[in-house]
């Protein structure tokens, strides 16, 4: 019995000194008035860029939501790499004669990041529009998660060139 009594209050005397007793509140600091407080340089303040307005200092990029298949995966990354390349698009109606017409595939990390892109088809007329191309889907992502898509995580995207070197995108034509 003497071995049972001794475990116990062993026990008790080590669960005794984990119990925490609460500290007492800190004290109030007072306010010290905006002359006398202390020259200790803070955080530097958010750069202002030139159209006036302060950026904030932990700005993260907006997310992305999961899409249920792949056709919305890849009119939502066509959106991106249009919008990612405002300047180099053209709206309205497609001419029935285009100048270029390269096709890629994307293939995708888990994260949505690109992973490689495959020329499936390098115009004769201007083949520089292939890297073109390329930058503009570089430009553009990454695109969103695609881990709850099925495998291989890959789209193919055809960009169509007008005569002035402006693109659309087949995604968003159709």
């Amino acid at each position: 019995m003497r071995f049972i009594e001794w475990t116990i209050l062993s026990a008790a005397a080590l669960l005794a000194g984990c119990i925490r007793t609460p500290l007492p509140p800190a004290p109030a600091v007072p306010a010290v008035p905006d002359a006398t407080r202390s020259s200790v340089p803070g955080p530097a303040p958010a750069a202002e860029p030139a159209g006036g307005h302060a950026m904030p200092a932990t700005a993260s990029p907006p997310r992305l939501t999961t899409v249920r298949n792949w056709d919305e995966y890849r009119r939502r990354a066509a959106r991106r790499i249009a919008q990612a390349s405002a300047g180099d698009t053209f709206t309205g109606v497609v001419p029935d004669t285009l100048k270029s017409i390269p096709v890629l595939t994307i293939q995708l990390n888990r994260d949505g990041s690109v992973r490689h892109i495959a020329v499936l088809r390098t115009p004769r007329a201007v083949p520089a529009t292939v890297q073109m191309a390329m930058a503009a889907v570089h430009r553009a992502g990454p695109f969103g998660p695609v881990g709850n898509l099925p495998q291989p995580w890959q789209f193919n995207e055809t960009f169509l060139y007008n005569d002035e070197l402006k693109f659309q995108l087949r995604s968003l034509v159709e």
